[in-house]
């Protein structure tokens, strides 16, 4: 088969290691593209050196310049041709500020009652995990106390309740101080003042962020009580559905009769440690997952040394990654031990396979529906090809839209878990500052593909793609310290009748 590796370069965008199959009409080349760009065919202009390229052959000029890694220049604009307006446009700036927030669909934020953006960005996020905030909204609390959980923790979840109710009325002024007095009560230190100005303390974001989930997973499980099906599948769709699995395994480095231990773990993210040879944040959690460690050694009756090596057994719908940035540290001459930043740039992807994490049995058994996600594309692309050469491509888009349906993202007998691997960011909890205990935090949550919602307090606004990926750090701007991801959603694709 005459395949090829090729380059395509449109405008300032290069892109590298396209296939081309020259079996295939040269319309199957340019539907890639298509979707690559986002350029319709007929305002595609393809040429290699100089040679225009149709869409039905390739001709004999054509196929004697097409070589491994050769470049085609691609020439067309993505943008639909504009049209005269039907009515007199109305410009934003001129609208009333409720108007254009109905108009942008911009949802409400949360003041900041005194150095609380630690709180409000916390909860941002986690209304940003559509099942969350959809149980929470039903929380009413009447069920009664689940055991082992105090009352001020199952009274947070109601305020927290009331907050997201008030949210979606966009009046939760009262609610929030409420609220902020209930995570108050079960923090204690989130209550303390600065004693010069009388205003609450900075807290730290993760902190409340794991705080909020630990609570949310034992209250949630008493809100459908009754029957015990129901409860039954609270326990496995919420408690478990940010949780992830570790396996930890432990080598003796100074015995080698000593036998092999191992030992599993709960955990509620997973993290990325930041050295000096991170630049990425799959190497960041690769670092944290093996390691040496020093422990008790039952052999030598004495610390030893041991090589530490973690795996994940099971992955949550939504997965929890932190950025580890902030350590302890003495400042100077002085002997206290103040929070220090790590400031070095880690970038992180929209688009997240923590397959390379897990352990091979959960690895083999992710593999059926990871080929299907492969099985998929490969489909979608052929069904896109057969339409354009139909002359059918963008024809009742929007009612196709519509009827989309997508594959459960959990195992069968694991609801709430992962089963692909694959994940897309939904919201980034960003730091601001030098210290976990001061600066400032805001909340980056995605609306849909390519927009976001920046939560900075009351202040929204909407964000591209492109702002999310500055968010990296390397610098003094607003950086990631806690990156939340959802399950990719595999799409049911139809066979064309």
């Amino acid at each position: 088969m005459p395949t090829f590796a090729v380059k395509v370069k449109w405008g300032k965008v290069k892109y590298d290691d396209l296939e081309l199959n020259t079996d295939e009409p040269p319309v199957i080349f340019k539907s890639q593209l298509f979707s690559l760009t986002g350029v319709p065919l007929e305002r595609q202009r393809l040429m290699i050196a100089g040679q225009s390229i149709g869409d039905d052959t390739w001709t004999d000029p054509v196929i004697k310049k097409i070589k491994p890694n050769c470049m085609f220049m691609l020439m067309g604009s993505a943008d639909a041709l504009p049209t005269a307006p039907k009515e007199k446009t109305i410009f934003i700036e001129d609208m009333t500020e409720a108007d254009a927030a109905r108009l942008l669909e911009v949802p409400f934020g949360l003041h900041n009652l005194g150095n609380t953006c630690y709180m409000n960005a916390s909860l941002q996020c986690i209304r940003a995990i559509p099942e969350l905030r959809r149980e929470i909204l039903d929380f009413t609390g009447h069920h009664g106390l689940v055991e082992g959980l105090d009352v001020a923790s199952h009274e947070l979840t109601a305020r927290m309740n009331e907050l997201f109710v008030s949210m979606e009325k966009r009046e939760p002024q009262l609610e929030l101080a409420l609220f902020l007095q209930g995570l108050q009560t079960v923090v204690p230190h989130f209550a303390t003042k600065d004693e010069s100005s009388g205003v609450f303390q900075q807290q730290d974001a993760h902190e409340c962020w794991q705080k909020l989930l630990s609570i949310l997973k034992i209250t949630l499980k008493a809100t459908d009580g009754g029957d015990g099906s129901s409860i039954d599948k609270l326990n496995y769709s919420l408690l478990y559905i940010v949780d992830v699995k570790l396996q930890h395994s432990y080598k003796c480095l100074e015995s080698e009769d000593e036998m092999e231990t191992m030992e599993f773990e709960d955990s509620l993210q997973l993290s990325c440690f930041i050295e000096q040879e991170v630049k990425y944040l799959h190497t960041g959690i690769t670092k944290g997952l093996k390691g040496t460690i020093e422990k008790a050694s039952p052999t030598l009756s004495r610390n030893a040394s041991y090589q530490k090596v973690s795996a994940v057994t099971r992955l949550p719908a939504y997965l929890t990654i932190q950025f580890v940035r902030f350590f302890h540290g003495r400042s100077g001459a002085s002997e206290d031990l103040v929070s220090k930043k790590i400031l070095k740039d880690v970038k992180f992807q929209l688009h997240f396979d923590a397959f390379d994490f897990c352990s091979p049995e959960l690895k083999e058994k992710m593999l059926p529906i990871r080929r299907k996600y492969k099985e998929v594309e490969d489909r979608k692309m052929a069904i896109q090809a057969k339409r354009i050469t139909e002359g059918v491509i963008g024809k009742d888009s929007s009612k196709e839209a519509s009827h989309v349906l997508y594959e459960p993202y959990s195992f069968r007998e694991d609801p709430g878990s992962n089963n692909s691997g694959y994940y897309e960011l939904i919201a980034v909890l960003t730091h601001r500052g030098r210290s976990s205990s001061s600066g400032h935090y805001v909340a980056w949550v995605r609306k849909q593909p390519g927009q976001w919602f920046k939560y900075d307090d009351d202040d929204v606004t909407m964000v591209t793609d492109e702002e999310i990926k500055k968010l990296s750090g390397g610098g003094d701007w607003h950086m990631a310290y806690i990156l939340v991801y959802g399950p990719r959603p595999l799409e049911i694709v139809k066979e064309q009748q």
